[in-house]
């Protein structure tokens, strides 16, 4: 009796640990159903497994290059459910990212996953910002077979700062890990975010931020 009360502490974190997670499996697959009309929780639901093929879990043209003729100069091919269901409820994702020279995936979020990224071709600055109040930037110029990591829920960015094309592919720990481009959420949302808001967060005046929201 004497151990008791250290078992239940035990428990209590081995319960705390395990459902941090994402929620073990049980069934072998569960191949997204994206014809269902049942109601979604964490996940598609499953297609019937009579139907399931080795389509449902593979996808090509990952090797390809994407075009980065665009503002940012970049190209991200994603992985996700929606594109291979297999994905389904596994808890894993992942995309290739092209960047042309001095391209820019700009500060975003995932919000449902962390992401670790390896650097294929090129030279890449990467970087990360922690929380309230510290806000202390996290940072790395990467080479070729280079590995980072950025936590889940946390903002981040990449900047080709190779002479040439860099090229990453990146894991995520969902199969749907969401992505809100932070600029975007502040000055693109529909509707709109009141220009009082944005002038008190931002301390600035109303024509700044008009000026912002004209680009989004």
């Amino acid at each position: 009796m004497k151990n008791f009360p250290l078992f239940l502490l035990f428990l209590a974190i081995t319960c705390t640990i395990s459902t941090a997670n994402v929620p073990n499996p049980l069934q072998d697959f569960c191949v997204a159903d994206f014809s269902s009309s049942a109601p979604r929780v964490n996940g598609y639901a499953c297609l019937d497994p009579k139907l399931v093929k080795a389509e449902h879990f593979s996808v090509s043209g990952l090797h390809l290059d994407c075009s980065t003729s665009n503002s940012l100069g970049t190209c991200v091919h994603r992985i996700t459910v929606a594109e291979l269901p297999g994905l389904n409820t596994l808890g894993l994702s992942n995309v290739r990212v092209n960047y042309a020279q001095n391209g820019v995936v700009p500060p975003h979020i995932h919000p449902r996953a962390t992401e670790i990224l390896t650097v294929l071709k090129g030279c890449l600055r990467v970087g990360f910002v922690t929380g309230n109040p510290e806000n202390r930037l996290i940072t790395k110029v990467l080479g070729e077979g280079d590995v980072f990591v950025f936590p889940q829920g946390l903002a981040h960015f990449q900047q080709n700062v190779a002479n040439g094309n860099t090229t990453v592919l990146a894991f995520l720990s969902a199969a749907n890990p969401g992505v809100i481009t932070v600029a975007n959420a502040v000055f693109g949302s529909n509707p709109p975010i009141r220009d009082d808001i944005l002038e008190k967060a931002f301390q600035t005046d109303a024509s700044t931020i008009n000026a912002f929201k004209s680009q989004f």
